[in-house]
């Protein structure tokens, strides 16, 4: 099963919004759309209705991460596991559309939704691929980026467990900003140094 496909429903949908920023993408149903990328079936189904309702799962979505974040893990587990009972999903075998060289089916397990409307397929497939990263990987694979003000989420996938960023950009940003700090605190050391020298000589 593709957990990083599934699992990245969910970080699609907490990223339309930075709140330390005040930007949000989420302003139209052709937003919502673009969310699905090229699940357009279910993309279809989406109405203007849509776009309160993705907004509260993508809330709730948000607070996953952020106690995930926080390290408080049981408060993660729960209210993603409210999320699952709220918007449930149906494991099926699939492979109609791939096949090999010989022309077989590719059997692979699919999240098969049953919404009543756009949100509730999508929530259900990002809230189902969020859980298989969780108990796959760990709670503390979800996390939020340190880069400020961004705070976006992000799935940690390195091999020590070390992603802090969400992005290369704003890693790169990260580092330049420690690297000024350093500067500027090994000038003021180094000013104060040489004034309290200077205080010294003129002491004598």
């Amino acid at each position: 099963m593709e957990l990083a496909y599934y699992s990245d429903y969910a970080v699609r949908l907490v990223n339309t919004e930075e709140p330390a920023r005040n930007k949000d993408t989420l302003t139209s149903v052709d937003a919502v759309r673009d969310l699905f990328g090229g699940n357009q079936s279910a993309a279809r189904r989406a109405t203007d209705a849509d776009v309160t309702r993705f907004r509260s799962v993508r809330a709730r979505l948000r607070a996953v991460f952020e106690a995930a974040d926080a390290s408080e893990e049981v408060q993660a587990v729960d209210l993603l596991n409210s999320l699952l009972l709220e918007f449930p999903v149906s494991p099926q075998v699939s492979g109609h559309e791939h096949r090999d060289e010989d022309d077989r089916p590719l059997w692979h397990m699919h999240l098969a939704d049953h919404p009543s409307n756009a949100t509730a397929g999508y929530a259900a497939i990002a809230s189902m691929g969020l859980a298989f990263h969780l108990t796959e990987y760990g709670v503390d694979r979800l996390g939020l980026c340190q880069a400020a003000p961004c705070r976006n989420a992000y799935l940690d996938t390195s091999t020590n467990r070390s992603r802090r960023y969400c992005s290369d950009r704003c890693a790169t940003r990260a580092n330049v900003a420690a690297y000024r700090a350093r500067k500027r605190l090994e000038t003021e050391r180094s000013e104060s140094t040489g004034r309290t020298e200077a205080t010294a000589q003129d002491a004598t």
